[in-house]
């Protein structure tokens, strides 16, 4: 006995010390950002830095406020999309797929999950952007086009989680249901997935976070001009591809400047998680 509980003591350990190592990533990487960030919001003024309409580097002018709306907007657009076609996806797989389909549409979805941002955005960039040109109006860089692919892009995460929520609701709900003489479709939806809301919260806040943090895939197809957005077939420039463009060349004030936009961005994240955190209370009590 004395050997197995040295095994367990030993792993505890090991599963503190990583649980350890991951609080203080994050720790350290807050601490690098706001030392390096407020300082700039600072010495270019907190009301020009967040509300500016410019960002002028040559000229020492930094005004973030085009790449906030590119980003909330191209968001937006991707949780228009991404999110009802995921939880019916979800809602599909989990209680009226049949299981020969369901075994030809679950590993495609993981497929989906495991395709790099690159990908996405040559995909984007080849068949999207020609497409939104030839059928709307512009060049087809624009926010339309970043938000349809993202949309895509979020739907592995919305409807993994979903589904796994849906099936985490236990049997009796769903008979309970169909012995008050509801039919299936009335039992799934007003029964099941009211219980799993939940967990179908949780995809939706995680697939928004994806789409704020997404890079690669928005720099190919939004056009990445940092003016304000003037409509769905313009393009936009986000913040993450605001500091990957130009983080390679930025020096002295300008650097700091792209740590400010972190700072903002890592703000826009924590924000959504806390709404989270508050809409998942109010509905516990």
């Amino acid at each position: 006995m004395s050997k197995y509980k040295g095994k367990e003591k030993l792993m505890e350990i090991i599963f503190l010390i990583a649980a350890c190592i991951s609080i203080i990533s994050v720790v350290l990487i807050c601490i690098f950002l706001f030392m390096n960030g407020i300082p700039a919001m600072k010495k270019i003024g907190f009301g020009d830095f967040i509300f500016g309409q410019r960002w002028r580097p040559g000229n020492n002018i930094f005004g973030i406020w085009p790449m906030i709306l590119g980003s909330i907007y191209v968001t937006a657009g991707a949780i228009i999309i991404g999110v009802p076609i995921g939880v019916l996806s979800a809602i599909y797989l989990a209680k009226f797929c049949p299981k020969g389909i369901y075994k030809i549409i679950k590993p495609g979805v993981e497929l989906l999950a495991g395709i790099p941002s690159v990908v996405y955005g040559f995909f984007g960039l080849v068949v999207l952007v020609p497409f939104i040109r030839n059928t709307f109006e512009g060049n087809g860089n624009s926010i339309l086009t970043a938000s349809i692919l993202l949309g895509i892009m979020i739907l592995p995460t919305i409807i993994g989680v979903s589904e796994s929520a849906i099936r985490a609701v236990p049997n009796k709900y769903y008979e309970g249901a169909l012995a008050l003489g509801a039919t299936h479709e009335r039992s799934v939806y007003c029964t099941v997935v009211p219980a799993a809301k939940s967990g179908i919260m949780a995809g939706i806040v995680l697939g928004i976070g994806r789409a704020i943090g997404e890079t690669m895939a928005v720099i190919m197809v939004a056009g990445n001009q940092a003016r304000m957005p003037k409509g769905i077939f313009k393009g936009i420039r986000t913040l993450t591809g605001n500091i990957v463009i130009e983080m390679g060349y930025a020096t002295d004030l300008h650097r700091e400047a792209l740590i400010a936009t972190g700072v903002v961005l890592f703000v826009f994240i924590l924000m959504i998680n806390l709404l989270f955190s508050v809409l998942k209370r109010r509905r516990a009590d």
